[in-house]
């Protein structure tokens, strides 16, 4: 678990937490939620710091109070883009975050905004757990110099670009030629993002808290081509023989540089772990069944999942 943080699960925490509410100034909704929050907080008795910021605003760098004390918890409110950009914020000094989704989806971001009081009650008493999630670092190498390093929580991505025709994709594993791709390009994502462009493209749902690599070809030319999942243990390297012109490689959607030939793109797994608190009442299977409506609910039918035992005789009479 993180050291940053005086989070405990299982143990109340201190009467007077050091709380960062994060969001974009950009959505009108952030701004009207964040200083209500922020007085329920203050009111509660801890230390609240809110940090809103325009996307274009939002970078790696000194995340927690200049006064050298660490945040205990990020409340994080918008979406799972709202989250990717602070985590990458934090960069290497992650807390634990509740995400309160004032976005659409929302896999990370799973509370909603009528929600958070109650969450935040759980966390007062230890009726919490905390998640740790893997990240991961991104390095374009050309001609033996690292021209870029990414620390990324969802996926690096190479897009074959303009003029858009397929590229060949080479990928090391440990040092040793696994595959060649030829596609339009390919996701290399984290079980979080099994969730986002990587579930886009038709690759699986991975589960969160796995240390993995998902590799998802875009539109292979070989239909033999499909998803590989392998352990976050080794070390990943992309070759790209001939790229197109407009050829790219993409971090958690931010646009890192354009690949020429010979440049190597490699990718592991990073020291910080991403951290998401959850509640006894929102569990990983739960946020699936609601984000992805399944099971029997989405005809209108009820949407209150059987129990073990309803499941296993049916579910009554």
């Amino acid at each position: 678990m993180t050291t940053l943080s005086r989070l405990l699960p299982e143990h109340p925490s201190p009467q007077q937490l050091n709380l960062v509410i994060a969001g974009s100034g950009d959505v009108p909704a952030v701004v009207t939620a964040a200083p209500r929050l922020q007085a329920l907080l203050e009111k509660a008795g801890h230390r609240v710091t809110c940090r809103l910021a325009r996307r274009s605003e939002w970078s790696v760098g000194r995340f927690h109070p200049q006064d050298g004390s660490c945040a205990d918890l990020v409340v994080v409110l918008g979406g799972d883009g709202t989250i990717l950009r602070t985590a990458r914020w934090m960069g290497y000094e992650q807390v634990p975050v509740l995400g309160v989704n004032l976005g659409t989806l929302g896999f990370l971001a799973d509370f909603a905004i009528s929600e958070a009081e109650a969450a935040l009650a759980d966390i007062a008493t230890g009726r919490f757990r905390l998640v740790e999630h893997l990240m991961f670092e991104t390095e374009v190498i050309r001609d033996s110099v690292t021209i870029h390093r990414e620390l990324g929580l969802n996926e690096t991505s190479i897009l074959a670009g303009p003029p858009f025709s397929m590229i060949e994709i080479c990928l090391f594993v440990d040092g040793e030629i696994a595959t060649t791709y030829r596609s339009d390009g390919l996701i290399v994502s984290t079980p979080v993002g099994s969730t986002a462009y990587n579930l886009s493209a038709g690759g699986p749902i991975v589960r969160k808290d796995l240390d993995a690599f998902v590799f998802t070809p875009l539109n292979p030319h070989t239909l033999t081509n499909r998803t590989v999942v392998d352990s976050a243990q080794r070390s990943f390297e992309l070759l790209v023989p001939r790229p197109n012109e407009g050829s790219a490689c993409v971090v958690d959607g931010l646009l890192i540089t354009n690949v020429v030939a010979a440049d190597r793109v490699r990718i592991q797994r990073a020291p910080p772990r991403f951290t998401l608190v959850e509640t006894r009442t929102h569990g990983y299977y739960r946020t699936l069944r609601d984000k992805l409506q399944w099971g029997g609910g989405i005809h209108g039918t009820g949407s209150r999942a059987p129990s073990a035992g309803e499941a296993s005789d049916g579910g009554g009479s």
